[in-house]
C-alpha cells in the first residue's frame, strides 16, 4: 500500500532534486533514501544476511587480517 504526502522544499533543492533524479523517479528516489533511516528492521535484516554470506565473510576476514600488518609498525 502507498500512501501520498505533500512535503514542502525550498525552491532550490526541488530543481536540483528534479534534475538529478528526474520528475517520475522523486518519490522513489526519497523512498530508497528515507527507507533505511526509519526502518530499523530492514537495517537489521540486511546484516543478517550479510553475515550469513560465508564467501563475503571470509572475504572481509582476509582483507582485515591482510591490513592489519600495514599499521603495526607505525610510529605513534
Amino acid at each position: 500500500m502507498q500512501k501520498k504526502l505533500t512535503i514542502t522544499l525550498e525552491d532550490q533543492v526541488y530543481e536540483a532534486l528534479h534534475n538529478v533524479v528526474g520528475r517520475r523517479n522523486i518519490s522513489r528516489f526519497i523512498n530508497a533514501l528515507l527507507r533505511p533511516c526509519v526502518l530499523k528492521s530492514d537495517l537489521d535484516t540486511a546484516y543478517r544476511q550479510m553475515a550469513a554470506d560465508e564467501l563475503r565473510e571470509s572475504e572481509a576476514l582476509e582483507w582485515a587480517e591482510a591490513t592489519i600488518g600495514d599499521v603495526k609498525d607505525e610510529t605513534r
